[in-house]
C-alpha cells in the first residue's frame, strides 16, 4: 500500500511538473512566419525575441508590441492616416485635414531603403506582425482592451505607410516662428531678442535678424494661420459623449509647456573615469508622463542582430540601447527645419501665387475624409513649390505655406535607428547617424574598445540671408541652399576631459559656421552645467553613481538666487526671518522631504511672475507665455531700469523680500499654517498623478485600476531629475538606461509605469513605484541569465 501511494505520488509530481512546463511555454501557430521564433518575457515585462531571420525578427517585434500596446498603436494609425474623424466624429475633421495636408507623398521604395538596406522587408514584416495580432483580436473581440469596448470599435489593419508617418515628430519650430513674428510686430526686434535669449552669439552683430520683410504684414500674422498645422500636431483627447471637457484646448499653452519640458539627459564616460576602466553611458529622455509609457523595452536577436533597449512601440528596431559592440543614447538638439512663407495671390485666380515675378499655379490634390455620423468630406489640399498651404486670406489676396524639411525622404522619427542597431564601431555609428534626420538629436556612443563620441544628427537647412525665426515672403528671395552634410555638423570623439554630456542646451561655439544652419533656441544650461560639474570631478564612476546622477535634484538656479537674500530688506516678521535663515543654510536640493525646497520653489515662482509682468508688454503677453529661468536670473542679477525702475538695485532687493512674503502666504494657504508640514513633495504640493485618457468614462473602481498616484516627488524643470515646474509632474524621464560596456549584463533600466497598457496585466504599473524611488531592474543580455528571470516563454511557429 505504501509503495502504491509513493508511486501515485511520483506520478502526480511528474504530471504536475509536466503541466508546469507546458504552462511556462506557450506555442502559438502564426501564419506569415518563415521559421519558429522564441519569445522570453522577463519579470519586468521585457520581451526577448530570438528569431532565425530578419523577416521573422521584426514580424515578432510587431506582434509583441501590438499584444502589449494595441490601443496605443491604433491611436498612432488613426493619427498617421488622418482617420480620427471616422472614429470620433466631426470635431476631429480639422486634425485629419492637417494630417493629410502634411502627408508624405514621395517614392515609398526610396523612403523605406533610406532607413536600412533591407528597410522595405523590415517595415513590411513589422506591419505584418502588428496585423497578425489585430486579426486575433478582431476574430475574438473578448481580447480587445477596454478602450476599444468603450468606443465600440475594433483596431484597423496597418500598412507600411503608417510606420513612416511624421505626425508625432518633435518638429514644432513653426509655432515659435509665428509667435516671434507676432512679438516683433507688437514690441519690436530688440525686445523680442531680449526676452527670448537667442544664442549662441558672441557680439550684437551676430544676433539673429528678426525683421519682418516687405510683403509680410505683422498685423495679418495675428490671424489663425497655423490652425490646420496645430490641429494635427495637438494631442488627441477623448471627450465622453454627453460630457463637457471644460475650457477650449489652448494649443499655444500646450506647445509652450512641451517646449519647456520635453528634453532629455545623456552622457558618456571614458574608461579613464570609470571604476571598470570601460566606457559607460546613461540616457533618460524627458517626455509626457502617461499610461502607457511612450517608450517600450525590447530585445531583438537574430543573425546580424543582437540589440536591447527601447523605442516607440510603433516602430521597428531600438532607438536607445546597446548591441554586442557599443551603446548609444539621445537628447534633443537645437535645429530649425521649418519656415513659414507668405505669398501674394493673383486677384484673378486665387490658386496662383507670385514667384520671381510670375504667377505660378498651386498643385491641388483632392482627398476624401470619412466622418463618423456624416457624409465623407471632400477636401482640396493646396501646395506651393515650398509646401502645404495652411491658410488663405482672401480679402488681402495672401496665402501662407510651410516648407517642412521633414516632408522629404528619410524623416520618419527614430526609424534610422535600424542602422545604428548594427553599428560595430564609432565610425559606423556616425555613418548610421547620417541617415537620422528627425528629430534633431545629440547622439552619444560608448563601445567596448574604449571609444566615446557625440554627433548631432539633424536636417540643417542652410539659409543664406535670413535667420529662419520669423515668416518671410515666398516670392523667391528666401530659399534654402540645401542641407548641411553630417560631416559638418557638430561632433566630438574621445575628448581629453573624459566625458561628453548633453541636456538640450547649446554645445556649439558662437563661431560655428554656417551659423544659420543651426537653431537659435535651446534649453536653459543648468542641467548640462550640473552634469559637467559632477562628471568633471576627479572620482571614478560606477553604475550606482550614474543612478544617483540621473535622480539628482540639486538646483543650480537655487544656488544662484538664494544669495540674493542677503540683500533682502530687513523684516521684523518672524516667518520671513526664519525662511531666510532656512534658505541660507540649505543644500539647494529639491528633495521631497525638504521644507526649504517648498519655500524656494514658490519664491522663484513669485519672482518670475513679477519680472514677467514688468518685462513683457501687456500687448505681447498673449504671444509670449513663459519667461525662461535663464532670462529671469539675468534680470535679477543685473536688474535693468526698464524693469526695476530708476533705482534698480533697491527695487530688486525689495522685490526679493516681497516675493518671499508672497511665497509664504501661498504655502500657508496650500499647506497650512504650521511650516513643519511644508515638505516639498506631498500630494497637495509637488507630486505625480497619472490620469488615464479614459478616466472620465469608467467607474470609480476602474479608475483605481487605470490611474496612478498621487506620489510625492522632488526636483523641478532645472534639475537633472527633471520633474517640470508644475505641482503635478506632467513631463520627465519615464524611461532610463545605464550601461557599463565592461559587461552588457550589468545594464540597468526602468520604464514607468510599466510595459503593458492592459490594467489587468501585472506589468501595467509594476515599475511605477520603482521608478519613483530611483530604482532600476537588470536588463540581461545573456540568454541563460534571461531564462533565470523569465516570466513566460512563447514559441511562435509557422
Amino acid at each position: 500500500m505504501h509503495c502504491k501511494r509513493l508511486l501515485l505520488g511520483i506520478i502526480w509530481i511528474l504530471g504536475t511538473l509536466q503541466a508546469m512546463g507546458q504552462s511556462a511555454t506557450q506555442t502559438l501557430k502564426m501564419p506569415g512566419l518563415q521559421q519558429s521564433v522564441e519569445i522570453i518575457r522577463d519579470q519586468w515585462g521585457v520581451s526577448h525575441i530570438y528569431a532565425k531571420n530578419d523577416h521573422d525578427l521584426f514580424f515578432a517585434q510587431g506582434y509583441v508590441a501590438a499584444t502589449d500596446r494595441l490601443f496605443q498603436l491604433e491611436l498612432w494609425r488613426r493619427q498617421a492616416t488622418g482617420t480620427v474623424a471616422e472614429w470620433l466624429g466631426p470635431s476631429e475633421l480639422k486634425r485629419d485635414l492637417g494630417t493629410r495636408l502634411f502627408k508624405f507623398r514621395q517614392n515609398l521604395d526610396q523612403e523605406f531603403a533610406h532607413y536600412h538596406p533591407r528597410g522595405k522587408l523590415i517595415i513590411t514584416a513589422y506591419t505584418a506582425g502588428v496585423n497578425a495580432r489585430i486579426a486575433e483580436v478582431r476574430k475574438d473581440t473578448s481580447k480587445l482592451s477596454f478602450e476599444f469596448k468603450l468606443l465600440k470599435s475594433v483596431p484597423g489593419f496597418w500598412t507600411p505607410e503608417v510606420v513612416i508617418s511624421r505626425h508625432q515628430g518633435l518638429i514644432a519650430n513653426l509655432t515659435s516662428e509665428l509667435s516671434f513674428g507676432r512679438q516683433v510686430h507688437v514690441m519690436g526686434e530688440e525686445k523680442t531678442r531680449e526676452l527670448n535669449w537667442f544664442h549662441p552669439t558672441r557680439t550684437p552683430a551676430s544676433e539673429p535678424k528678426l525683421t519682418l520683410e516687405k510683403g509680410v504684414d505683422g498685423a495679418a500674422l495675428m490671424q489663425d494661420i497655423l490652425g490646420l498645422y496645430n490641429a494635427f500636431r495637438a494631442p488627441l483627447r477623448f471627450k465622453k459623449p454627453g460630457s463637457d471637457v471644460g475650457k477650449t484646448f489652448d494649443f499655444l499653452d500646450w506647445y509652450e509647456t512641451e517646449k519647456e519640458y520635453v528634453g532629455s539627459n545623456n552622457w558618456t564616460l571614458s574608461g579613464e573615469k570609470s571604476q571598470s576602466h570601460f566606457p559607460m553611458l546613461a540616457n533618460d529622455p524627458h517626455r509626457t508622463q502617461s499610461t502607457p509609457s511612450l517608450r517600450y523595452w525590447i530585445h531583438l536577436n537574430a543573425p546580424g542582430w543582437n540589440v536591447v533597449g527601447a523605442g516607440e512601440p510603433t516602430l521597428p528596431g531600438v532607438s536607445i540601447g546597446h548591441n554586442d559592440y557599443g551603446a548609444w543614447g539621445l537628447t534633443i538638439s537645437g535645429s530649425d527645419c521649418e519656415d513659414l512663407y507668405v505669398y501674394d495671390l493673383n486677384p484673378q485666380n486665387p490658386n496662383q501665387y507670385r514667384y520671381k515675378g510670375q504667377w505660378v499655379a498651386m498643385k491641388i490634390v483632392t482627398d476624401t475624409i470619412p466622418v463618423k455620423g456624416q457624409q465623407p468630406q471632400v477636401v482640396q489640399l493646396k501646395y506651393t513649390r515650398h509646401g502645404p498651404v495652411v491658410f488663405e486670406d482672401a480679402k488681402a489676396n495672401k496665402a501662407y505655406a510651410v516648407r517642412a524639411g521633414w516632408m522629404d525622404v528619410g524623416c520618419a522619427p527614430y526609424l534610422a535607428s535600424l542602422r545604428m542597431n548594427q553599428s560595430k564601431s564609432w565610425d559606423e555609428f556616425r555613418e548610421a547617424c547620417s541617415f537620422a534626420r528627425l528629430p534633431s538629436l545629440n547622439m552619444i556612443w560608448a563601445d567596448r574598445k574604449g571609444h566615446i563620441g557625440w554627433q548631432v544628427s539633424t536636417l540643417a537647412p542652410i539659409r543664406p540671408n535670413w535667420s529662419g525665426l520669423v515668416p518671410v515672403p515666398g516670392d523667391g528671395r528666401f530659399e534654402w541652399e540645401g542641407y548641411l552634410p553630417i560631416q559638418q555638423l557638430p561632433h566630438l570623439s574621445d575628448p581629453a576631459k573624459g566625458f561628453i554630456a548633453s541636456a538640450n542646451s547649446n554645445l556649439t561655439s558662437p563661431d560655428y559656421q554656417p551659423r544659420t544652419a543651426l537653431g537659435w533656441e535651446w534649453s536653459t544650461p543648468y542641467r548640462t552645467d550640473r552634469l559637467e560639474e559632477v562628471l568633471g570631478s576627479s572620482k571614478r564612476f560606477n553604475l550606482s553613481d550614474f543612478s544617483q546622477l540621473q535622480n539628482d535634484v540639486l538646483s543650480i538656479p537655487a544656488r544662484t538666487l538664494v544669495p540674493l537674500l542677503k540683500f533682502a530688506f530687513p523684516s521684523n516678521e518672524e516667518s520671513i526671518q526664519k525662511a531666510v535663515s532656512l534658505l541660507q543654510n540649505w543644500d539647494f536640493r529639491l528633495n521631497p522631504e525638504s521644507i526649504e525646497a517648498a519655500i524656494y520653489v514658490e519664491w522663484e515662482n513669485q519672482l518670475r511672475d513679477y519680472v514677467y509682468e514688468k518685462a513683457v508688454p501687456k500687448a505681447a503677453q498673449a504671444h509670449f507665455r513663459k519667461l525662461s529661468t535663464k532670462v529671469l536670473i539675468d534680470y535679477l542679477l543685473t536688474p535693468p531700469p526698464e524693469v526695476f525702475g530708476s533705482t534698480p538695485l533697491e527695487t530688486r532687493n525689495q522685490v526679493v523680500t516681497t516675493a518671499l512674503q508672497e511665497a509664504l502666504t501661498v504655502l500657508t494657504k496650500r499647506l497650512g499654517k504650521d511650516s513643519k508640514n511644508w515638505a516639498y513633495g506631498q500630494t497637495t504640493n509637488k507630486h505625480i498623478t497619472i490620469t488615464h485618457a479614459f478616466s472620465d468614462w469608467v467607474s470609480p473602481a476602474m479608475q483605481q485600476k487605470i490611474n496612478l498616484g498621487p506620489i510625492a516627488r522632488g526636483g523641478n524643470a532645472e534639475t537633472i531629475n527633471n520633474s517640470g515646474n508644475t505641482l503635478n509632474q506632467t513631463h520627465g524621464a519615464s524611461f532610463r538606461i545605464l550601461v557599463d560596456t565592461e559587461n552588457w549584463d550589468k545594464t540597468l533600466g526602468v520604464n514607468s509605469p510599466g510595459q503593458s497598457e492592459n490594467p489587468e496585466d501585472p506589468h501595467y504599473r509594476d515599475l511605477f513605484d520603482k521608478w519613483n524611488r530611483g530604482e532600476y531592474f537588470p536588463v540581461y543580455f545573456n540568454k541563460e541569465k534571461i531564462k533565470s528571470v523569465a516570466d513566460r516563454t512563447t514559441l511562435l511557429t509557422p
